[in-house]
C-alpha cells in the first residue's frame, strides 16, 4: 500500500459521537480511497451504506470491506432517502455524470480533485451544484496546515509589503514506488484523469497559490517525462503564473522526485518566507522578532484536511465555511488547463 502524502501536515481527525449518517461511495478507483476509508472507520456514527463502481470486482471489494451494499447503478443510492451524503472517488472522466446525478438528487457531496477533465467540464458541474444548492467539498488538503494559514494571514495583513515573487512545489517519487502500475494505472492516462503528474500534485500547490494571491491573469508551463513509463504522460513540470496583482509565481510538481518536500518561498518588499521540511523561516520589517534566522514556531493550530472537514460537517461539529467551493475548483481547473495548453 503506497504511503499517502496528503495529510502529513494536518491534525488527526476527531472521533465524534452523534446520529448515524449513511453515505454512498460512488467510485472507488482513486488512490486516496484506502486512506479515506481508514479514516471513515476510525469514527463512530458514520457508515458507508452503498458502494458503486463501474468495475464489479472493485465494487464488491469495497462493499465487503465497509459492510455496505454493492450496487450496480448509482441511482439506487441517489434515490434512497436514507442516504445522507455522497463521496465521489471515481476516475475523473466519470465525474460529470456522477456529480450531475448527485446534484439532481440534492445530496451533499465530496468529490476528489480534480473536479473535471478541464475548465469547461468543471464549470458545468459547479453550475449544477450551485443551482441545486447542495454542500460541496473537495480533496485539497494544504490550506489547513499551520504554516499555510499563517502565511495567508501575513499576506492579508501586509507583513510582506508588496509581494513580488512566490514559489511553490509539491512532489513525490510515486512513479518509482509503482503507485500507478496496477490499481491506479488510470491516473497516468490523461484520457481518464484529465492531467498527468503535474496536474495531479500541482493541483494542491495551485489551490494554495490562488487561495493566497487571487486570480491569475496568464499562465504557462514546461512539462516533461523522465522515464516514458506511461507513454506520453507528463511525469513532472514547472508552471509560471502571472497574477492580476502583478505577482509572478512558479509551481513545480511531479511523480519522479526522490525527495518530497512541500516547499514554499514568498518574497515581498517588506518580508520574506521560506518553508522547507515543514519548517518556516520568516522575516518581516513589520513584526518584532521576525528576522528569518531561526525557525518561526508561533503558528496557529492545524485544521482538518478537506475530507476530514467534510466528515466533521456531517457529524455536526463544523460548518461549510471553510469548504472549497465548486466554483473555486472550476477556477483552478481552468488555470491548470491554461498551463497544459501552453506547454
Amino acid at each position: 500500500m503506497p504511503l499517502c502524502l496528503c495529510g502529513e501536515y494536518l491534525a488527526q481527525p476527531r472521533v465524534i459521537l452523534g446520529p448515524m449518517k449513511s453515505i454512498a461511495l460512488l467510485g472507488a478507483s482513486h488512490i486516496h480511497v484506502p486512506g479515506f476509508m481508514k479514516r471513515f472507520r476510525e469514527r463512530e456514527g458514520l457508515a458507508i451504506s452503498h458502494v458503486w463502481d463501474h468495475i464489479p470486482d472493485r465494487r464488491a471489494k469495497w462493499a465487503a470491506e465497509m459492510g455496505a451494499q454493492s450496487i450496480a447503478d448509482p441511482a439506487e443510492a441517489l434515490n434512497d432517502p436514507s442516504v445522507d451524503a455522497v463521496i465521489v472517488c471515481s476516475e475523473t472522466v466519470l465525474h460529470t455524470p456522477l456529480v450531475s446525478a448527485v446534484a439532481a438528487a440534492g445530496k451533499p457531496v465530496f468529490v476528489e480533485k480534480p473536479l473535471g477533465m478541464d475548465g469547461a467540464d468543471s464549470t458545468g458541474m459547479a453550475q449544477a451544484i450551485a443551482a441545486a444548492g447542495i454542500p460541496f467539498q473537495t480533496g485539497f488538503f494544504m490550506r489547513g496546515a499551520p504554516v499555510n494559514t499563517f502565511l495567508k494571514a501575513r499576506i492579508q495583513d501586509g507583513s510582506f509589503g508588496r509581494i513580488t515573487r512566490v514559489r511553490q512545489s509539491n512532489c513525490h517519487a510515486g512513479l518509482f514506488a509503482g503507485y500507478f502500475d496496477t490499481d491506479w494505472r488510470w491516473m497516468a492516462d490523461r484520457g481518464q484523469a484529465g492531467v498527468g503528474a503535474f496536474g495531479d500534485l500541482g493541483a494542491h500547490a495551485l489551490d494554495l497559490l490562488l487561495w493566497w494571491l487571487g486570480p491569475v491573469e496568464s499562465a504557462a508551463a514546461v512539462l516533461g517525462s523522465a522515464t516514458g513509463r506511461f507513454g506520453d504522460i507528463d511525469e513532472y513540470g514547472e508552471g509560471l503564473l502571472h497574477f492580476e496583482s502583478g505577482v509572478a509565481a512558479t509551481l513545480g510538481a511531479g511523480w519522479v522526485d526522490l525527495a518530497n518536500p512541500v516547499t514554499t518561498e514568498i518574497s515581498g518588499t517588506a518580508g520574506h518566507a521560506v518553508v522547507i521540511n515543514k519548517e518556516l523561516f520568516f522575516r518581516s520589517q513589520h513584526i518584532t522578532g521576525a528576522t528569518g534566522t531561526a525557525a518561526w514556531t508561533a503558528l496557529p493550530l492545524a485544521q482538518p484536511a478537506g475530507f476530514d472537514l467534510f466528515l466533521d460537517w456531517l457529524q455536526g461539529s463544523a460548518s461549510t465555511q471553510n469548504f472549497v467551493s465548486a466554483a473555486e475548483c472550476a477556477e483552478r481547473d481552468t488555470v491548470m488547463e491554461m498551463m497544459y495548453a501552453a506547454a
